[in-house]
């Protein structure tokens, strides 16, 4: 059931129930689901007035690139298992120079006369000529920094997700980095051909305020989320038999990281249980030479057969912002097995000058 509009979704006809049963079940669960809304609105606002009231809140600010701004505290609400799309938001609206471009694109209207303001239930049948991306991630980002309310509901946004990314429909738990890689590349695609029918150009010309760098974002071959996210990975191969050497560089929103298989039954960050693993480990082992089974021949164009080889990965350009997943879960013959070691990671400071 929809937590804001209390309406009831069937997974079997991946639709939105209009008609109640004779019972009325349906329609006494809304009833008492309304009842604990309005009970918990008023202590929402007793709390947002409490907060309202305190100085010391009103008084925190936060100094960004010389200029004092005021510290954000909008939260997301969760819309039934969402947490996984909120912390990703949350992660996202933090990251200065790709929150204030989006904030800074001009409105797009998607609907009009009749339509306006209307909720509209986004299914598989359904096409997505009128919804944008873009566009509602926009609206999110403006939500969660202005400030005006201590939570914000991201339902419209979570409706367009499930109207072009269809892994993600229902409301069901899901993995946080694979819905990031679905935002991004979706965000890329979108900014690349305009979105909403609205040109590039026609941006542009609408918006004088945008920055320079985010016009030449829109403009150039690369978007907003390659400029900050995208970096260049060099896979180096190497025939163990005649010694030629392949380059191939292959460009990356994200890096995966395997858990080295040492620290792969360490669950504790006590140093008595054991060497503890840190993300340097992690990268190491993602850096290092590594020697190709039997099942990962290399085909060697001077040999012109399959041959054993080495292989290794550098990272050839680092992006603004590093998006480093942590692989939780490892792969034998016939199991998957969760990896819950426990990983260092330092809030500052990584030196990445040994991987590049």
């Amino acid at each position: 059931m929809d937590c804001s509009s209390y309406s009831t979704y069937c997974y079997r006809c991946d639709d939105f129930v209009v008609n109640d049963t004779k019972l009325g079940l349906v329609q006494k669960v809304r009833e008492h689901l309304q009842n604990l809304e309005n009970s918990a609105f008023t202590a929402d606002r007793h709390k947002k007035r409490k907060l309202l009231e305190n100085s010391t809140l009103n008084s925190k600010l936060l100094k960004v690139n010389g200029s004092t701004t005021a510290i954000c505290a909008t939260g997301l609400r969760n819309l039934g298992n969402t947490c996984f799309m909120n912390a990703i938001l949350q992660s996202l609206s933090n990251i200065e120079q790709f929150c204030c471009y989006f904030k800074e694109l001009p409105a797009v209207e998607l609907r009009n006369g009749k339509t306006a303001g209307r909720r509209t239930y986004h299914t598989r049948s359904q096409g997505d000529n009128n919804v944008s991306l873009v566009e509602e991630f926009r609206k999110t980002l403006c939500a969660l920094w202005q400030g005006s309310q201590t939570a914000f509901s991201p339902e419209s946004l979570f409706y367009v997700v499930w109207k072009i990314m269809p892994n993600f429909r229902g409301y069901q738990q899901q993995d946080a980095h694979e819905f990031m890689r679905y935002l991004l590349d979706h965000l890329h695609l979108e900014l690349q051909g305009g979105f909403n029918g609205v040109s590039r150009s026609a941006i542009l010309q609408e918006n004088s305020t945008l920055s320079a760098s985010n016009k030449c974002c829109i403009n150039g071959a690369s978007t907003v989320v390659t400029a900050i996210f995208g970096g260049i990975l060099q896979n180096e191969v190497n025939c163990l038999i005649c010694g030629t050497e392949s380059r191939k560089f292959d460009p990356f929103l994200d890096l995966s990281l395997d858990i080295p298989s040492q620290f792969r039954s360490k669950r504790s960050k006590n140093q008595e249980n054991g060497p503890v693993c840190s993300l340097r480990d992690c990268l190491r082992s993602f850096t290092d030479l590594e020697e190709l089974d039997e099942t990962e021949l290399y085909m060697c164009h001077k040999c012109k057969k399959k041959q054993k080889s080495t292989k290794k990965f550098w990272i050839q350009k680092l992006p603004k912002v590093l998006c480093l997943h942590l692989k939780r879960f490892h792969w034998t013959a016939y199991l998957r097995n969760k990896v819950d070691t426990y990983v260092e990671f330092p809030l500052r400071g990584l030196d990445m000058k040994c991987y590049y």
